[in-house]
């Protein structure tokens, strides 16, 4: 085990690059949060830091995301070896290999039909489509909150548990239930360069609870910005100063 950074008091142990398998978020743990999704932005010296990192554990290097594959793959490239997106539901294991899907329940369209209309009363509310859900978005208008939220569950009541309502920063995301990234961080941990390894996952949602959960279960760490971390500018200093062995 190495300590955390001598640099900065995080009161952790995480596995030795050699043992150890990152898993990461990226929205709000890599890169800081941003308005839009699209106008995120990759700060400097992370992609050199990310791939120096991959370097130092093996390529057991994985971004685990809210987001498509597709849009990790725009922000980082192929500096990641797998990445899994859409909160598990999509898991790509190496570099340019297929992408498995996990087999989902068909959401009701009357439910999105319900979610345009619901959002067009909250100006500034805005639904999101995913592949098995959508997610309803109020950090424009945080008054909208609870009248969404109580929709959502209002939605999945009736599923017998074959749907949820996952609490996001200023969203609830209706979902099948099951598939999360704790799925994921399962997933990948089955095959090579992470199998054998530690899983270090680091999220900042409740979204990533279920990854954190999944790394612990498995031998690892979990890690959350802002219990651990104050915010996504000191955990890439944390993690620019394991791959420079000051970690």
């Amino acid at each position: 085990m190495i300590s955390s950074s001598s640099s900065q008091d995080f009161r952790f142990q995480v596995p030795s690059l050699d043992q150890a398998a990152f898993l990461l978020d990226f929205d709000g743990t890599l890169v800081d949060i941003a308005p839009t999704p699209d106008s995120v932005v990759v700060p400097e010296g992370l992609p050199e830091t990310l791939r120096r990192l991959r370097a130092a554990c093996g390529d057991a290097l994985a971004i685990v995301s809210g987001r498509s594959i597709d849009q990790i793959d725009h922000f980082l490239g192929d500096i990641p070896f797998a990445v899994a997106g859409e909160h598990g539901i999509a898991v790509r294991h190496r570099p340019g290999g297929p992408v498995e899907r996990a087999a989902l329940p068909q959401v009701p369209q009357s439910w999105f039909a319900e979610a345009r209309e619901l959002v067009a009363g909250w100006p500034g509310a805005r639904l999101e489509h995913k592949p098995g859900g959508f997610v309803l978005h109020y950090r424009a208008v945080p008054e909208a909150g609870a009248a969404l939220r109580q929709a959502a569950e209002s939605w999945v009541k009736g599923t017998n548990g074959t749907f949820e309502v996952q609490t996001a920063k200023m969203a609830w995301e209706i979902r099948a239930a099951g598939v999360d990234k704790g799925y994921a961080v399962s997933m990948l941990m089955k095959s090579a360069p992470f199998t054998g390894r530690k899983p270090v996952f680091v999220g900042d949602d409740v979204t990533d609870e279920d990854g954190m959960a999944a790394a612990k279960r498995l031998g690892g760490v979990g890690l959350r910005i802002p219990t651990d971390f104050p915010n996504p500018t000191a955990f890439r200093a944390w993690l620019a100063s394991l791959v420079e062995g000051k970690g």
